[in-house]
Formats: C-alpha cells, sequence, structure tokens
C-alpha cells in the first residue's frame, strides 16, 4: 500500500509519526510506503540562510530529532550562534534560530547556491535524518520560492504586507489579517514526484495541519487540486479543530481572514470537492458533509503522544477503506 499525505508543520509532522508508527506496529502493514508532501509557503530567508519551517518540522519530527515540548526545532538545542547576532544587532530577533537548527538552513543554503533544486536538497536532508529507510518520502510542494505574506493594518486607514512568520511569530496572530498573499504561487510548479504521489495513492490522507496556510497553501500549486479530484484513491481528512477551536497555532484567525467559520464542517467544505471522509472529534459529532462520510473519533482527538496518534491514523485508514470503490 502506498499513502500520500498532505502536510504542514507541527499537526502534520505529529500525525505522519503516529502512523508511521501504526503501520510498523500492525501485520501485515509495515512494507507501506508513505509519501509527504510539505507545505513550503512558510519559507523565509533569514541572515542569509533559506528556512523551510514546515519541511524542517517534519525532518526533525521524523527523524527523532525534534524539541518534543514545542514541537518544533532541535532537541538539547543551544542559541549561542544568535545571542552573538543579537549583540552585534542583526535583525530579526524574534524568529530564533538554533545551533543546531542553522546547520541544516546553512547546508540547504549551501546546495541551493549550487544549483540543487529544492526536491533536491530536501531528499539529501531526509537521508541525513533516515526517512528512506522509515520508507518515508518527503516532497516539497514546489521547487519554485513561494512565501506567504499577511495583509494587515497599516494605522493610518492604509494597509501594509508582512511576512506571514512576522505575523505568526512575532504578533502571534494578533494583528487582524485582511488576506493572505502567496508571493510567487501564480508561477509555481508541482515539485517532481508530488502529483504521481497522489494519483498512485491507495490512500490520501489530510492531517490536522492549518486549513488555510498549510494544506490550503499546498492546493494553491497549480495541478495538485486537479490531482485530488481525480485520483481514485479516497481522500480523508482529519479536523484540526475541537469545539471550534484549534489544538495549536492560530488557524481560528486564519479562517476568519478568509471569511470562513471556525467549525469542523466549515473547514471540511474548504475541501469538500474531492473529500471522501472527515474524522472529527465527539464534540463536533454534529459535523455533516454535502458528500463524504463523517465518522466522530471514540475520543478526544488529541495527539498526545505517538500511540495516541496512531490510534488517530488508524481510524483515518478505517474511514478510508469503506469508501465505496
Amino acid at each position: 500500500m502506498h499513502i500520500t499525505a498532505l502536510a504542514g508543520g507541527v499537526g502534520g509532522a505529529r500525525f505522519v509519526r503516529g502512523l508511521r508508527h501504526h503501520l510498523d506496529t500492525t501485520p501485515g502493514l509495515e512494507d507501506t510506503t508513505v509519501t509527504v508532501v510539505a507545505n513550503t509557503g512558510d519559507d523565509i530567508t533569514l541572515f542569509g540562510l533559506r528556512v523551510c519551517p514546515d519541511v524542517d518540522t517534519l525532518l526533525y519530527t521524523l527523524g527523532g530529532g525534534v524539541h518534543d515540548g514545542q514541537g518544533w526545532g532541535r532537541a538539547d538545542e543551544s542559541h549561542r550562534v544568535q545571542g552573538e547576532l543579537a549583540a552585534y544587532g542583526v535583525q530579526p530577533q524574534w524568529f530564533a534560530l538554533g545551533d543546531l537548527d542553522i546547520a541544516t538552513h546553512v547546508a540547504r543554503s549551501q546546495w541551493l547556491g549550487q544549483g540543487a533544486t529544492l526536491s533536491e536538497v530536501t531528499t539529501r536532508l531526509a537521508a541525513r535524518w533516515g526517512l528512506p529507510e522509515q520508507r518515508l518520502e518527503l516532497l516539497p510542494m514546489t521547487d519554485t520560492p513561494v512565501e506567504t505574506h499577511v495583509v494587515v493594518d497599516d494605522g493610518e486607514g492604509g494597509e501594509r504586507a508582512i511576512h506571514f512568520q512576522e505575523w505568526w511569530v512575532r504578533h502571534q496572530a494578533s494583528l487582524p489579517a485582511r488576506r493572505f498573499v502567496v508571493a510567487g504561487l501564480d508561477r509555481a510548479a508541482a515539485a517532481p514526484g508530488v502529483l504521481e504521489a497522489v494519483r498512485r495513492a491507495d490512500v490520501v490522507l489530510l492531517p490536522p495541519s492549518n486549513p488555510v496556510v498549510s494544506i490550503g497553501i499546498i492546493l494553491g500549486v497549480p495541478g495538485v487540486r486537479d490531482a485530488l479530484r481525480g485520483t481514485s484513491a479516497p481522500v480523508v481528512g482529519v479536523s484540526p479543530l475541537i469545539s471550534g477551536r484549534p489544538v495549536r497555532g492560530h488557524a481560528d484567525a486564519c479562517l476568519e481572514a478568509i471569511g470562513v467559520p471556525a467549525t469542523a464542517g466549515a473547514v471540511a467544505g474548504l475541501y469538500e470537492d474531492f473529500l471522501d471522509g472527515w474524522l472529527v472529534d465527539p464534540a463536533d459529532a454534529a459535523t455533516t458533509l454535502r458528500r463524504g462520510r463523517v465518522e466522530v473519533f471514540d475520543g478526544p482527538l488529541l495527539m498526545s503522544d505517538v500511540p495516541a496518534t496512531a490510534r488517530i491514523a488508524e481510524h483515518a485508514l478505517r474511514i478510508a477503506s469503506s469508501v465505496p470503490a
């Protein structure tokens, strides 16, 4: 069996880790391969280095090197380099880069500067973290540099655009967003293997990632949404909301910016042209869809640890197996 997942950062990474645990501990599923298509709309250049936050969170989480308490960044991290940059007065200082993490960005930036594509760089990084040995393939959604910007009020009756990371990290999404603009997406093409991963999948999963600035950005890459509409594989998603609230992050603020209610049903509606199944928390049991089946998880839809997440992934696969061919 082959599974393809579209994933953002923390939520997507933790879900895929749980999925892999379920596959590895279930007789007959150990050889299942998983392709993860990662959002790169969060990417940013800092201190001259190209940083891919969602890709890196996936690498560290799936490779066993993540800071589990944060959900991102490296375990056992230090920040001497950033501290020295601060002493020099180098900005910005609102985005913390750890010393081990910086090594990833140096390697990526050097290889990109030598002419490698982001796909080729990601393959090299994934090999360092042992993903191929876990039957995991990690693909960026596109090799084209794209960056999400947030249009906010400028305080003088007009508007200004800031990078998504500044809005998300520095301001904690507290500035009301007028809209999101993804620079470069209009000229982007799906990275090699992305459309094929959707078309050849036996199951496509949407982890509980941000529906607007993670999965929504992936769906904006030309050809991805059409591939999902055309695939013969069942497409099953896991709600990122419980009673209208994200488990972590600011998905509710993102939904408000695009005029979509923060409900499990409204989020599913963003995918309803290709969605076959939707897994929700018991608090959202009243969720209905015009097409596609809704199932309620038999406990809180919280990825509290790897075994709990594996149970969520198992339920998502069970929904997929019940979708009529």
